[in-house]
């Protein structure tokens, strides 16, 4: 009750006429932000900090978590249209929402991603009132060897994204972990597989790669089809909400993305693209027809979607109650609380309530915000569909290239986009699945310093991940997955491969 009240208050100060006005701005926004590839999230927020200098504390933060949320939805936008993922959280998207835009469904996809962000931030942020402190607690027993345990359960559900071919999906899960190893190793310090290439040295950008694979490796692919046009709705949106059959589905799967999103937004170091690579493996596993996802199954775009907002709200729970960043945002966010002097953690709900409490019930607003800015939009954005291909591959090339610029304003992330995407179209032609690739570029980093970490802190004892229960747990769980994936997957592979034998 004393949580309830103080939200009370919150909704008090947060509805009020500017902080409603910043909190549209910081949506609208991030929105933009998200649309634009190579930007995302936390260079988003980044960029946009000075722009709330003469704000005070309360409206300048309302307008920066807005900001951070509503490019979470927007790096959907393009996912679905264009096949080119905002941000890494939408990379997941694309294997099922741009097939739904070219069956002439992308008012769907983009009404439930909108509808499965909304109820995943607003269920996040509720769990935030309700359970935060209890739960950070929890999180804080996470030191490396669980992060480690955590991310091999993530790594085991590669095989989640095998397609046709387990094989395959192995060898690309190697491909994005050898490219993941690229840089400057984090224990020594000591350059690795640089080959006295300088820029190597801060490792290969995700964006470039995930450009080239997924964007210009599509425009290559298209190129070979006569631009005759690759969308059989023409742009043309009926409805954006998903069929009456399709709501069951979609609600159990919004279900199980928020409360996976909410539970990885809890633990500091994890990411809101481990969220929803995650969610989407779990909803093909549990499918009762898994070989349709990457077809343009709605499922594969509401888990997801639902996933990552609901983990951008929750990760705002360790950084409140412990001052404990989660995610490169998160930490931004954490500096831009500093910088108005509030100090993030246990004595910020006692000294600066009135200001925690307004920025939690900004989190609600925000995202029916988000909700009355999309929905009706969705039809507009569709829109870009009825763009000729010829002019619409130009405008994706362009974004690409002016994406991976920008990163690092460097030449260099725009040679890698490139290798990419020649890489990207081999793969594709030769049927190699794309996202195991990109799962362990992205857990690659984050599982090697967790190991490392591990090892310096038990002297090289491989035994501290055994005798840990949360670490245990997780490592049964990783288990439990690799030999259920590999019942199910070794009979259609050894069938596969007997009937190339015969032929």
């Amino acid at each position: 009750m004393e949580s309830l009240q103080h939200l009370m208050m919150g909704f008090s100060v947060a509805l009020s006429l500017q902080n409603l006005l910043f909190a549209t701005i910081g949506c609208i926004l991030g929105t933009l932000i998200g649309v634009l590839p190579g930007l995302g999230p936390a260079a988003g927020t980044a960029i946009l900090i000075p722009i709330t200098f003469k704000l005070n504390p309360t409206p300048a933060i309302i307008m920066l978590a807005a900001i951070y949320y509503g490019a979470m939805y927007g790096g959907t936008i393009t996912s679905v249209l264009i096949n080119v993922p905002g941000e890494a959280a939408s990379v997941v998207t694309c294997l099922d929402g741009y097939e739904m835009a070219k069956q002439g469904r992308a008012g769907p996809a983009l009404g439930i991603a909108a509808i499965g962000s909304f109820i995943g931030g607003t269920v996040a942020t509720f769990g935030l009132v309700l359970v935060a402190l209890p739960l950070a607690r929890f999180a804080l027993k996470f030191g490396p060897p669980e992060y480690f345990a955590l991310l091999c359960v993530g790594l085991s559900l590669v095989m989640g994204l095998a397609g046709k071919s387990l094989i395959r999906a192995l060898l690309m899960g190697i491909l994005g972990l050898l490219l993941s190893m690229v840089g400057v190793d984090p224990v020594e310090g000591a350059p690795r597989f640089t080959f006295g290439i300088t820029p190597l040295l801060d490792g290969i950008g995700f964006v470039p790669v995930v450009m080239g694979f997924f964007g210009i490796g599509e425009i290559l692919l298209n190129a070979e089809k006569a631009f005759t046009g690759i969308m059989t709705g023409g742009g043309k949106v009926t409805s954006f909400f998903p069929r009456r059959d399709e709501w069951p589905i979609c609600i159990t799967s919004i279900l199980r993305g928020t409360g996976l999103g909410f539970f990885l937004g809890l633990i500091p170091g994890t990411n809101s693209a481990v969220a929803s690579f995650m969610s989407y493996i779990i909803e093909k596993r549990v499918s009762k027809h898994p070989e349709k996802f990457g077809t343009g199954v709605i499922e594969g775009v509401a888990a997801p979607e639902t996933a990552n907002n609901a983990y951008a709200n929750a990760a705002l729970i360790p950084l409140f109650t412990l001052g404990l960043p989660g995610s490169p945002t998160i930490a931004i966010l954490m500096g831009a609380l500093i910088m108005n002097g509030l100090m993030p953690g246990p004595l910020l709900f006692k000294m600066h309530a009135t200001f925690v409490w307004a920025v939690i019930a900004s989190l609600y607003i925000g995202n029916v915000i988000l909700l009355i800015l999309n929905l009706p939009l969705v039809g507009w954005w569709a829109k870009l569909l009825k763009i000729p291909y010829q002019t619409l591959l130009v405008f994706i090339l362009l974004f690409c290239i002016v994406g991976a610029y920008s990163l690092n304003n460097s030449i260099f992330d725009i040679g890698v986009m490139i290798v990419c995407r020649v890489l990207g179209y081999i793969f594709k032609k030769l049927d190699f699945p794309l996202a195991p690739a990109i799962l362990t570029l992205i857990l690659g980093p984050m599982m090697e310093r967790s190991l490392r970490q591990s090892l310096s802190i038990s002297q090289g004892d491989y035994s501290i991940f055994f005798t840990r229960p949360i670490s245990l747990l997780f490592l049964i769980i990783t288990a439990v997955i690799l030999l259920t994936s590999a019942w199910q997957v070794l009979p259609a592979v050894v069938r596969q491969e007997s009937k190339e034998a015969q032929v």
